[in-house]
């Protein structure tokens, strides 16, 4: 039997732990795609699909759990390293800390799946099109050759997009 957490409306509350799962461009530090959800195959299924035709590599380089290599098709090279992972690891921990919504312990903890996939949503457009590197000084989506120039707020608020 679940315990049911506070303030949240049975349709939007799912059980368990709440995984993010990003994958990056290792030229630019641009995030492809990220996808919110349980530590299962299917997580990591739907973040391949959803970074397939966004960029034309072939080289996966992710942590140890065995779901990529089920999931990987076989033309990709897959290696499996904590050395290859270093900068994925720190744009995870940056995307967490723009947000309180992932820290535990604070009462601004997210506990609906649902707000966290929105959340998600804008940490990375901010991360990918606001946030400079500190070295660089310039955003990902610069270093990737999508833009010229940092992005504001209302550059993202106002662009177009299709529904």
């Amino acid at each position: 039997m679940c315990k049911k957490q506070k303030q949240c409306f049975p349709g939007e509350l799912e059980v368990g732990d709440c995984w993010i799962g990003l994958s990056l461009a290792s030229c630019s530090g641009l995030i492809l795609a990220a996808r919110v959800g349980k530590h299962t195959d299917k997580l990591i299924g739907d973040l391949i699909v959803s970074t397939e035709g966004k960029t034309d590599c072939k080289h996966w380089n992710s942590d140890d759990w065995g779901g990529y290599e089920r999931l990987l098709p076989p033309e990709i090279l897959h290696y499996i390293g904590k050395d290859k992972t270093q900068r994925l690891e720190r744009t995870n921990g940056i995307v967490r800390q723009q947000t309180g919504k992932w820290h535990r312990r604070q009462n601004k903890f997210g506990k609906v799946w649902e707000q966290t996939k929105v959340t998600t949503r804008l940490v990375v457009s901010y991360f990918n099109w606001i946030w400079q590197h500190s070295r660089f000084n310039t955003t990902a989506a610069q270093r990737a050759g999508l833009s010229e120039s940092a992005w504001s707020w209302h550059d993202i608020a106002i662009y177009s997009t299709i529904l």
